[in-house]
């Protein structure tokens, strides 16, 4: 299982849940990145959870030990790409993951997500662990 993997925001969830198959897939993986948007994400829904603190902790953590790509300028190129696409076929994304799907096209990676609207997305690859 060898790739080079942008990391959506429910996957980490999983991660922080101690799932083994999302564990094993990451031990496997040649290279893993973390999008700067699912930290806004994670770090919005620690804010909401009756543990806030504890889970800032584990993002923390997280950030520290991870690869995070951050949107530019290139990135914002991709995005408008990629929303106007979604746009003509009428199958709009929640904006996070427009920004998200527009990361992993920019850099060449497979998008691990449980989300199967990102499959809209042309020459996005996406895997679901």
């Amino acid at each position: 299982m060898s790739g080079k993997y942008l990391l959506d925001t429910n996957i980490i969830i999983a991660l922080f849940g101690d799932e083994a198959v999302v564990k094993n897939n990451l031990a496997q993986a040649n290279e893993v990145f973390i999008p700067s948007v699912v930290i806004g994400e994670l770090c919005y829904g620690a804010r909401k959870s009756g543990r806030t603190e504890a889970n800032l902790a584990k993002i923390d953590e997280l950030v520290s030990n991870s690869a995070v790509l951050e949107c530019d300028a290139e990135t914002a190129r991709q995005y408008g790409e990629v929303k106007n696409k979604l746009r003509l076929k009428g199958r709009p994304l929640p904006e996070n993951d427009v920004w998200i799907a527009a990361l992993a096209l920019q850099y060449g990676l497979i998008l691990v997500t449980r989300d199967a609207h990102f499959q809209e997305v042309e020459n996005l690859q996406t895997v679901a662990w």
